[in-house]
């Protein structure tokens, strides 16, 4: 079922709800959408919100709209919904910082044992930089933010390959909503900081798997904190 939405831009709202439900597969490609008289009660909204919103979704390829028939999911509509992952996570979907948390376990971990394998003085150097600016930072929020990402960012750089950094840029964004959340949220910010240290440890020592152990248990500790 949909949402009530007020907003001076209805439609967009609308438009959003309708691709996140096609996006977690509650919309089926070839289903067929309520009427535009249903749809309007459900939303809250006059039918020429609705109308706008069928129109925004015709354009991007999501909907088909058959003479007589109704309007019905594109079959190509997944296609056109792979977007970039800073696009979908901007949607509201359920589970946001678990989900985030899985694809940091799935990546970083692995980052983490080929930083240990292939960085080099540079690389460590970088990472006891941002560590040091954490813990110079450990009570202004947004400067310890900013040293995390830092640490992260040099980490993926020490893997030696540029496919990994691109593969995380998309995610920037919502590692520094994921890293905010944790520092107001959690009373040991300097359990985090010791936690770093430890990944780093790893690395200086050459132990892949003690690295991707180290950045299993900061991920851990993430996730106790969302609870």
């Amino acid at each position: 079922m949909y949402q009530p939405i007020h907003s001076p831009r209805l439609y967009e709202q609308i438009v959003q709800q309708i691709e996140e439900r096609i996006l977690k597969g509650e919309l089926e490609p070839g289903e067929k959408l309520p009427s535009e008289h249903e749809m309007a009660e459900q939303f809250g909204v006059s039918r020429t919100a609705i109308r706008e919103a069928t129109k925004t979704l015709r354009a991007k390829g999501l909907v088909e709209v058959q003479l007589g028939r109704g309007t019905f999911v594109s079959e190509s509509a997944s296609q056109h919904l792979r977007t970039p992952l800073d696009q979908v996570f901007k949607m509201n979907l359920e589970g946001r910082v678990k989900n985030l948390v899985e694809i940091r376990e799935i990546l970083e971990t692995r980052i983490a044992a080929l930083a240990a394998e292939r960085a080099d003085q540079e690389d460590i150097a970088s990472m006891q930089r941002a560590i040091v600016a954490m813990e110079e930072a450990i009570d202004e929020v947004q400067a310890f933010v900013e040293a995390d990402l830092n640490f992260h960012h040099a980490l993926a750089k020490a893997t030696k390959n540029p496919l990994i950094t691109q593969l995380l840029t998309p995610i920037v964004d919502m590692l520094s909503e994921q890293i905010t959340f944790t520092y107001q949220n959690c009373d040991d910010v300097g359990r985090k900081l010791m936690l770093h240290k430890n990944i780093l440890e790893c690395i200086i020592n050459r132990d892949p798997q003690a690295a991707s152990d180290a950045m299993h248990d900061q991920l851990e500790a993430v996730r106790q904190c969302d609870g």
